[in-house]
């Protein structure tokens, strides 16, 4: 018995923590972002696309923006899980993206990201 309690405090010690998503924290997040995307009702295309409505989305497909062939020819649809690998290495997920971003590596600033980008619909306006 003394073993079993003590292997669950060690399993309960070294389990990864989940914290939940913060939109807030997000959009501090996102401020490194904003150089190149928008989001919210007046947004437009800048470098990068707009981020509106953007889990759900196929990749390649906001009007008045042009992408690569790489990403038009992807094969993504946006959801949390590819977006998260995207974001840590976007040149390693879709091969030739302009997209010049180096990578958002910690995992709670991209759990974050996605909390503020999932607030918008596709025409800007928070769900």
């Amino acid at each position: 018995m003394h073993r079993l309690l003590l292997a669950c405090a060690v399993a309960i010690t070294f389990a990864p923590s989940t914290k939940a998503q913060d939109a807030a924290a997000g959009e501090k997040v996102f401020a490194q972002c904003r150089a190149c995307h928008q989001v919210g009702p007046t947004a437009r295309n800048l470098v990068g696309p707009k981020l509106n409505g953007l889990f759900g989305r196929k990749a390649g497909t906001i009007d008045g923006y042009s992408y690569t062939d790489a990403n038009k020819n992807s094969g993504i649809t946006w959801d949390e899980a590819v977006f998260s690998e995207y974001i840590k290495n976007p040149r390693a997920k879709v091969p030739g993206t302009k997209m010049v971003y180096a990578g958002l590596k910690d995992e709670q600033r991209i759990t974050d990201l996605i909390a503020y980008l999932t607030q918008f619909d596709a025409s800007g306006n928070k769900k």
